[in-house]
């Protein structure tokens, strides 16, 4: 049968291909399959080979033309074989049926599964899966766990964290190249490949039959659904489709994989076989359908530029030279370099827009090589040309997944990899082109950091595939479409082509995948030595590099703003960074030792060219253009690197690889302009730019950039100084500061550059750009961990840092794979060397802080460095926050009192290479510059500040710190001859220089200054000096007049150093320098003419520092040596490391150091301090000068009295929020009385807050409280049992709500309304606990009238509020308090003092009686008064503040019962919430938090006067039940018919005790009051004797009836419970209440033994909950304080207190609570009265009846769900827990903290009526208040009603952080400081007042 079918469905292929095998052969597919396995068993199977052939063309040919379909052509040509879908299943089930061999296909899968030795785990997975990093065990930084082996392994104590992957990754467990072995989870420990027995031959048989015609079949497809995209249209859509149809093939593929090794190995063999492609693929064969593919293969590889290297052997369509020769004619022509000419389509809209002639030639290694790499393309393999079609669509996520679901196999990988490198040119062209090239990027990188993290293999493809020849090589192509022409310098001759960073590429980041590759590759040590070898590598790169050099250059605006602010340098510094810093960080890690020291000079050599080339390009000569600036100098960066690389860890001679003086010189220009340009930027000098010069200030010095741009520029520039001339040196740093006119004796002067009010935080900037220079000693000498320590205290005396934002400030080495790890061992241990930690503190309405360092405090002490803080500070506050802290420290420490200035820190010795940096202190430009500006200083000239001074002073304790040894005496008086030609200083140190008086000077000044004398002496004519600025004239002048110094001129100074190294280094002629124009440098026409003048100066640096002490310290005389006085300290001294001190300490210390270094100085020191300084003489002062003086001073006055205004506003504030702002702190502050209650006044008169009178609440003009209204289901979450309820976190735990109040309080009432009239059940009970309402004060009061108009106001004012003024919400006018009505005040006396304090001698029963008959009269309804509309429409805030379900409880509904039970319901929501938030007793006394700002009182007031509205008949009412025996016994049970009212004893008490009080006429009197409280005692003590009886066994209670019995005729067996209880029981066996009760009941009732004690103690806890409301309710009525206690003794207290007890009660013997009875009828009575009414119930009900009684009250505080101490067992259960509505993972999935409820953050499935998940769940389950933890964020929002707001996280981490939307994935570890603060807010209802920030939520979380 087998035989005939198969054979009949090869023959069938004569029938018209699109029909499928006859139905009958359908069903036999088991049967061909198991024919065709034993036929191919057989040893000559080449029959059985062929026919299967057949078999699988037919089935699988049957799909052609479903593609045809597919395309949108008539569906009809499917042949109507049930729609397209249904061959494409008929063909995999056939698959699945051949590759079984006939057996079924789910054992086939387990058969094969059994051999698959999984020692690698392999697991891929898509963007946004949560996985695993751990540092400890990683050897490559990529390595990646999925969840369940990282669970699975042992990672304690290890330095790993959680992260959502962004491109997908794959589980690395198991392989040891990634990862340590100790890192692997249980499963993948066991190489378990030995013992794993070999697959049998015929298992897997079918499939290598099978699978090379499904792939092929899978591969003509993918041709044939490609359609070239239209040059206008994108054709993602089709291509989705095509993918779309193919989703089960490739589903099929990635299962198959899914099976194990061995299934991998047979599919690796299909893909890789070269054989099996060439007989399929070819298109020689006769079929037409394979031609035709073959040929959309062809048309496709041409389409993308790439030529098939066989095209013209296979169809001779193309011209014979299209292979090569065009190319060479199209790509080379002229070297034009712009690769891949053939994409003309994608060179086009490139170039259209930019215009021809901006491409450039580039020089590329060797052009045939680079055209092979980009154009050819040769297909061996299934897998290469599926690699192929894979990027043609886009790396579709399916097919991405199945290439990498192979990766386990570790022939294919090398196979994969390989064919990845083929085509990695291609790859990068087409992402270029893509629209989704975000998407793209990642798939590429999925696949790529998977091969290449592996080192071997890496060193494989780039030994095999010239894969770094390949990578650099598609970098410059990518990067050559965006070049422009540099603007830099010389813009019309320039030749360097920049990158564009305005182009999509760079501006869209779509290089990332491939420099992330490159810099992956370079972390390899193989791979980066043979890059480091390879010069031709080398110097392709640095033309790499080059691109960037000079890019998004920047031109100061000088006239108009800028209109439009590119932000295109957000585009430069991320190119920079990782397209030029981080492949440099990782070719610098592997340069660390000596013998590396070869690479290191390959890669400086070739910077060096690069870097020469360059500056002939922007044709660079020695000055750089004005008013440019570019941040991007990635040459000289590398250059620096490397030099510092080479003398730090190689101990190469730094000499040997530094180029001549003119290239030194050559390279400092830029850097230095970038100096000088921040300085400018910082002075507002490009203000016109926009902000965006500012960010790239900062982004220049940010954390992240600042190690590989501004630290390399400095070291450069230290590189520089240390071999230049320091004059030339200096004078270059204050002309490109362009402060050299500044720097003059003369009190005027002009600055042909800057304009005066830039000069000072130019000067400011240029000196201290000096002091970082020769104080920074990051590359000079400093080891790791130094540098480290160093930058840590730098951030930490900035301001006190969370560990992460350390980790994060801390520049690391930014290449990832450098192995310097965040957090890794010396981080640590530096921190806890440095820091202290400072744990968060709570203050319940603070903000939540977190976990912070702060420095030690011999940090500040020894280490604090204020160079390096203002290197690293990105903002300028900074600076001044460090040194507040630094102040504030001295003055806490008592070491200085003053206002410190920055101290002097004594720097780590420079390496021995750069000793010559320090010449530039000793040079006489610095010391003209420094004797100048103290000059200046002295005589208070203008633009000069303390700064100024601080670092002259500086620099010259800097000098004195590091001058030559000891200097002979003598040497310093003989002067050279070449010397005379500056009579300023003799010599260049800076020791000897400080005594060398100067008598006369030279200056220009503009003719109107007040030196310029009428006759100047004859013996100094002015016409042979050079004047300062525009003369050119040498300087080398013989003077007859030696004692006059000449005017010194910076520029030409340097003009002539320059000129003196030009013509050394370059003795050939054709160096000529540009002839200078003057201009530049003359003075602008319209200012006044310079002339000479001639100042007598007659000081010494020594001197003048001397006077600066009498100017500083303000007193003449006050320098005194100190040597003088202890001769010691000049033997021995002791000059500290470090110093604190002002400006005073620090001129006496550098005297000190001077006076130490030098005999000389010591004498002449002394010498001036003999001579008794005359007084500086006052100034003369032009009026201009005047003018801007007095206009300082005026400023600086009213700066000073506005600062002094905000301090005073600031303290007031202050003690206004300490008085009235007590919201925030719930604990210990002082009662604030709502009214002044003396005694005698009987009005009481309230403060409005609004108009500031104050006065009574009257009828017509009343006054209100700013109350807030909320509805609240806190009380209803109260539990019955002491065991917490926890957060579910398994699927077993469930949360079930029915044993919360609310639940059994519903359960109660439904069950009532079941038996009795309706009306009776709503007095019967209260309802409230879910949805009452809730009223809370801020305690502050105001007419209403006025509140009308504030609301008004808030409805008319635009700016955006948090609340909703439309809702009535607003805030409290005085304290900003949330608020939503206003409650008004009863006019009258606010406590009732008079009424009650004269003691009633009434007995109980007159008492009964009068308010019997006051609660009978009708409360009509007050006349229409201002006051009680108001009080009706604060009655309807209240109704309209909860829900209509929340309302509603009658059964017939808008009753007016309704209402009723509503409004005392109100009453009784707020006594019980008052009560938790005492803490569920009374025992603290009066002045407890809740008390303080009540507005019960009120409420009370407005509750009343509607209850008296509805008057209940005086029949029903309750009252009479309790103090009236009723005759007629028979009339209820007569009336069978109806249902029965509620009997008495089912009644809630303290809900009868609210209408009874809120019945009678408002003010209430107090013995009144105590009159009802009596009564009701007496019901509550009977039902908890009921209650007790039905606890107790049988046998109790006849024991107990019988010894009551006997004492029921003593004297007061009204006030005896034994007798009592006796009665009762005896009363109620009548009825059938202590039947129905099966044995096994009587088992559960509890066993113990009630003794006298226990019964009382029984009867006290239940009585005790009432008593406990009504005291409250006392208190707030009469005012009367609560008595505080001793827990034990609450009941007696609370007691005598209501005036329960007797006053004559004695209270020596025990304390028993029947003796507070006090029975208005004769107790028998009553009691049996209200036993006789359940004994007629429980006839009929008897288990219902036991049911109703009412129950002892158990009920424990409120609390949120105990969460668990780790938040990885929450994220683990919850982030893949499905929602319920719509079984999908949602999004955003939240948990509800009161309940456990899983919901859908803003989850659409889960929408109902326009309301999301948490929006509804926040009003069924808190009334309008939800508190929701959100999974994936860690963080808890909070909804309250239409707001929302994020109230923080209660998990931190170990350094006490939280860590929102899990970025860090560090373990988080529950606070419970902070989830008790939650809790208190929750149960306070204070979210609306602590937190700040609400946003309405529009129904959409």
């Amino acid at each position: 049968m087998a035989a005939a079918a198969a054979a009949a469905a090869v023959g069938g292929s004569q029938s018209s291909q699109a029909e499928l095998p006859a139905p009958g052969l359908a069903l036999d597919k088991a049967a061909t399959a198991a024919h065709l396995k034993a036929a191919l068993s057989r040893p000559d199977n080449r029959a059985g080979a062929e026919e299967l052939q057949a078999l699988l063309e037919r089935v699988l040919s049957a799909e052609r033309p479903l593609a045809a379909a597919a395309d949108g052509e008539e569906a009809a040509a499917a042949g109507g074989g049930g729609g397209p879908g249904a061959a494409e299943e008929e063909a995999l089930e056939w698959c699945k049926c051949l590759l079984a061999g006939g057996g079924g296909y789910d054992e086939f899968c387990a058969a094969v599964r059994a051999y698959d030795p999984a020692a690698l785990c392999g697991l891929v997975w898509t963007a946004n899966f949560v996985a695993y990093r751990c540092r400890t065990c990683g050897i490559s930084p990529c390595m990646s766990l999925c969840a369940e082996c990282f669970h699975q392994g042992d990672h304690t104590g290890h330095d790993f964290n959680m992260f959502r992957s962004q491109a997908g990754g794959a589980c690395d467990c198991g392989d040891s190249n990634v990862m340590r072995e100790s890192g692997f989870c249980k499963r993948h420990q066991i190489k378990s490949s030995s013992n794993i027995p070999c697959v049998p031959k015929d298992l897997l048989m079918m499939s290598e039959f099978v699978l090379p015609r499904f792939i092929f079949c899978l591969i003509q497809y993918l041709r044939e659904g490609y359609n070239e995209p239209a040059a206008d249209v994108p054709s993602e859509k089709d291509l989705n489709k095509v993918l779309q149809l193919l989703e089960p093939q490739i589903s099929f593929l990635e299962d198959l994989t899914k099976m194990g090794g061995a299934m991998r190995s047979v599919l690796t063999q299909v893909l890789t076989n070269q054989q099996n492609y060439k007989d399929l693929t070819s298109g020689l064969g006769e079929n037409a359908c394979a031609k035709k593919s073959h040929e959309k293969y062809l048309i496709a590889l041409k389409s993308s530029g790439l030529t098939y290297p066989e095209d013209k052997l296979v169809y001779g369509i193309q011209e014979p030279s299209a292979g090569t020769s065009t190319l060479a004619v199209q790509g080379f022509a002229g070297a034009t370099g712009t690769l891949g000419q053939l994409d003309s389509s994608d060179e086009e809209d490139q170039d259209g827009s930019q215009g021809l002639g901006k491409r450039k030639r580039v020089k590329l290694s060797s052009n045939t090589k680079d055209q092979s790499i980009m154009d050819v393309l040769k297909h061996k393999s299934f897998l290469e040309e599926l690699l192929f079609w894979t990027i043609k669509y886009e790396f579709p996520q399916k097919m991405v997944t199945f290439l990498l679901n192979m990766l386990p196999d570790q022939e294919y990988k090398v196979a994969f990899t390989k064919t990845f490198v083929q085509h990695y040119a291609f790859i990068m062209k087409t992402l270029k082109k893509s629209h989704e090239s975000d998407t793209m990027s990642n798939r590429i990188v999925h696949i790529s950091v998977q091969l290449f993290s592996n080192e071997e293999l890496a060193r494989q493809v780039t030994e095999e595939c010239q894969l770094l020849d390949i990578m650099v090589t598609v970098l410059l192509y990518m990067m050559e479409s965006c070049l422009i022409k540099s603007e830099l310098q010389d813009e019309e001759n320039s030749l360097h082509v920049v990158v564009n960073c305005g182009e999509a590429l760079l501006k869209n980041n779509t290089y990332w995948p491939l420099v992330s590759d490159f810099i992956n590759i370079l972390s390899h040590q193989s791979v980066a030595k043979r890059f480091l070898e390879d010069h031709g590598l080398l110097v392709t790169w640095m033309n790499f590099v080059s691109f960037f050099q000079g890019m998004n250059l920047n031109k100061r605006e000088l006239n108009e703003h800028v209109e439009f602010e590119s932000q295109t340098y957000y585009a430069a510094f991320a190119a920079e960074l990782e397209a030029c810093a981080q492949p440099m960080w990782g070719l610098l890690s592997h340069c660390k030792v000596r013998e590396t020291q070869e690479y290191t000079r390959n890669v400086v050599r070739y910077c060096l060219e690069a870097l020469q080339d360059w500056f002939d390009a922007i044709n660079f000569v020695d000055e750089p253009a004005p008013n440019q600036v570019t941040f991007h100098l990635p040459l000289h960066r590398y250059y620096a690197m490397f030099l510092s690389k080479a003398v730090k860890c190689q101990e190469l001679d730094l000499d040997s690889v530094l180029p001549d003086q003119e290239m030194l010189m050559k390279l400092m220009i830029h850097p230095l302009q970038i100096q000088a340009s921040l300085a400018e930027i910082h002075s507002n000098m490009w203000v016109r730019n926009g902000l965006q010069i500012k960010g790239q200030a900062m982004t220049y010095v940010q954390s992240h950039f600042c190690n590989s741009m501004i630290d390399p520029d400095i070291y450069l520039l230290q590189v520089c100084a240390s071999r230049l001339d320091p004059d030339y040196f200096i004078s270059s740093v204050f002309e490109r500061f362009k402060v050299v006119d500044l720097l003059t004796m003369a009190s005027q002067h002009q600055n042909t550059v800057l304009d005066a009010e830039h000069e000072r935080s130019m000067l400011e900037g240029a000196l201290t750009f000096l002091v970082i220079l020769l104080s920074l000693r990051l590359h000079l000498g400093m080891s790791d961990d130094e540098i480290l320590r160093a930058e840590m205290v730098a951030q930490l005396c900035m301001n006190d840092r969370t560990h992460s934002s350390l980790l994060d400030l801390i520049p690391e080495n930014p290449n990832p794979k450098s192995g310097i790890i965040p957090g890794s061992y010396s981080f640590e241990s530096v921190l806890s060397a440095v820091a202290d930690f400072k744990a968060p503190v709570f203050e319940p309405g603070g903000s939540m802080q977190q976990g912070m360092y702060t420095p030690k405090a011999e940090v500040w002490d020894q280490e604090f460095d204020p160079v390096m803080v203002i290197l690293r500070t990105v903002y300028r506050r900074d600076v001044q926050s460090a040194m507040d802290r630094y102040t504030a420290f001295l003055k806490q420490s008592g070491k200085f009192p003053g206002n410190p200035w920055p101290p002097y820190k004594k720097r780590t010795p420079l390496h021995p290479s750069y000793k010559g940096l320090m010449r530039l202190l000793h040079c006489k430009t610095l010391h003209i510059v420094l004797f100048t500006l103290l000059y200046k200083i002295l005589m208070d000239h203008q633009n000069l500040s303390e700064h100024v001074l601080c670092m002259v002073l500086y620099l010259i304790e800097l000098g004195l710190e590091n001058s030559a040894e000891e200097e002979s005496d003598e040497e310093a008086s003989v002067c050279g001859p070449e010397r005379c030609h500056d009579s300023w200083f003799p010599g260049s140190n800076l020791v000897s220089n400080m005594r060398h008086f100067i008598n006369y000077v030279r200056v220009r000044v503009p003719e109107t200054a007040p030196e310029v004398k009428r006759d100047s002496p004859a013996s100094t004519s002015s016409d042979s000096l050079g004047s300062l600025q525009s003369s050119r004239r040498p300087k080398v002048l013989q003077r007859e007049n030696s004692g006059t110094a000449q005017v010194f001129s910076l520029v030409a100074e340097r003009r002539k150093k320059f000129q003196e190294i030009i013509n050394r280094s370059s003795s050939e002629a054709n160096q000529v320098v540009r002839p200078k124009t003057s201009n530049k440098w003359s003075a602008p026409g319209s200012a006044p003419q310079l002339t000479t003048a001639i100042l007598e100066i007659k000081e010494s640096i020594l001197s003048l520092l001397i006077k600066l002490h009498h100017k500083l310290s303000g007193k003449q005389n006050s320098y005194y040596p100190a040597w003088l006085d202890d001769i010691e300290i000049l033997i021995q001294p002791e000059i500290p490391k470090y110093s604190h001190g002002d400006g005073i300490t620090a001129v006496e210390r550098i005297l000190l150091k001077a006076a130490l270094q030098s005999r000389m100085n010591k004498r002449i020191i002394e010498e001036i301090c003999r001579k008794v300084t005359p007084p500086v003489p006052p100034k003369k002062v032009t009026a201009a000068e005047k003018k801007t003086l007095d206009k300082e001073e005026r400023r600086q006055k009213a700066r000073e009295r506005q600062q002094k205004l905000l301090a005073e506003f600031a303290s007031r504030q202050k003690s206004f929020m300490e008085t009235a702002m007590d919201v925030d702190s719930p604990e210990n502050d002082i009662p604030m009385e709502i009214t002044a209650a003396e005694p005698q006044i009987s009005e009481a008169v309230y403060d409005c807050v609004i108009c500031g009178q104050s006065g009574p609440s009257s009828e017509d003009r009343p006054t209100g409280l700013v109350v807030l209204l909320q509805a609240s289901s806190v009380l209803g979450q109260c539990r019955d049992n002491i065991e917490p309820k926890k957060l579910p976190i398994t699927e077993e735990e469930q949360i079930y709500p029915w044993d919360t109040c609310a639940a059994v309080h519903d359960v109660r009432l439904s069950l009532l309304q079941r038996y009795f009239k309706d009306s009776s059940c709503l007095l019967a009970v209260s309802i409230g606990w879910e949805g009452g309402v809730y009223v809370q004060t801020c305690g502050h009061t105001l007419h209403i009238d006025c509140h009308k108009s504030y609301m008004e106001s808030l409805r008319n004012d635009q700016v955006l509020q948090g609340f909703s003024v439309d809702k009535g919400e607003f805030t409290c006018p005085l304290c900003r308090q949330f608020a939503n009505s206003v409650l008004p005040c009863y006019p009258g006396s606010n406590v009732e003092n008079n009424l009650w304090q004269r003691p009633s001698n009434k007995n109980i029963q007159d008492l009964i009686k009068e308010v019997e008959e006051l609660q009978g009269r009708p409360g009509a309804f007050p006349s229409e008064t201002n006051l009680s509309k108001e009080m009706e429409s604060v009655m309807k805030d209240i109704k309209n503040t909860t829900q209509k379900k929340y309302r509603d409880y009658s059964k017939t509904p808008g009753s007016p019962d309704n209402d009723f039970l509503f409004m005392y319901s109100v009453a009784r929501t707020n006594l019980e919430l008052e009560l938790i938030h005492r803490g569920g007793n009374l025992c603290s006394g009066g002045a407890s938090t809740a008390g303080k700002r009540s507005c019960l009182n009120q409420l009370f007031h407005v509750l009343a006067l509607h209850m008296r509205l509805y008057s209940i008949d005086s029949e029903y009412n309750p009252w009479r039940k309790l103090t009236q025996l009723v005759e007629e016994v028979n009339s209820q049970l007569g009336n069978e018919e109806q249902q029965p009212e509620v009997p008495i004893l089912y009644h809630d008490v303290t809900s009868l005790l609210l209408i009874q009080i809120l019945m009678m006429p408002q003010p209430l009197r107090k013995d009144h009051f105590t009159c009802i409280v009596k009564v009701l005692f007496t019901l509550l003590y009977t039902q908890a004797l009921v209650a007790l009886s039905v606890k107790c066994s049988e046998e109790d209670r006849s024991a107990w009836k019988h010894t009551g019995a006997l004492k029921k005729n003593t004297c007061d067996a009204e006030k005896s419970h034994e007798v009592l209880l006796s009665f009762v029981i005896s009363e109620l066996s009548k009825g059938k209440l202590y039947h129905e009760e099966g044995t096994q009941e009587c088992a559960m009732v509890s066993p113990i033994a009630w003794s006298s004690e226990s019964m009382e103690k029984y009867l006290q806890d239940f009585c005790l909950p009432f008593l406990r409301i009504t005291s409250l309710l006392q208190h707030h009525l009469f005012g009367e304080d609560l008595p505080s206690c001793q827990e034990e003794e609450e009941f007696s207290v609370l007691s005598s207190c209501l005036g329960l007890l007797p006053t004559f009660y004695q209270t020596e013997h025990p304390f028993i609570s029947a003796s507070c009875l006090d029975w208005p009828v004769p107790a028998f009575d009553i009691i049996s009265q209200w036993c006789f009414e359940i004994n007629g119930f429980t006839e009929r009900h008897a288990e219902q009846g036991k049911a109703l009684l009412i129950q002892e009250s158990r009920w424990k505080l409120p609390h949120l769900l105990q969460l668990p101490e780790n938040y990885n067992t929450i994220f683990q259960y919850y982030h893949r827990k499905t929602c319920s509505v719509c079984t999908k993972v949602p999004k955003d999935p939240a948990v509800c903290l009161v309940c456990g409820t899983f919901v859908c953050l803003k989850g659409l499935c889960c929408k109902q009526q326009s309301y999301c998940e948490c929006v509804l769940h926040s009003q069924n389950c808190g009334a309008g208040t939800g508190i929701f933890l959100l999974i994936n964020a860690s963080v808890i929002i909070i909804i309250r009603g239409h707001r929302f707001c994020l109230w923080g996280s209660v998990y931190l981490d170990a350094h006490g952080e939280e860590d929102r939307d899990l970025r860090r994935g560090k373990p988080l570890y529950i606070c419970k400081e902070r989830y008790k603060v939650l809790e208190q807010q929750w149960i306070s209802h204070t979210f609306d007042h602590i937190n700040k920030r609400w946003g309405p939520h529009y129904n959409g979380l």
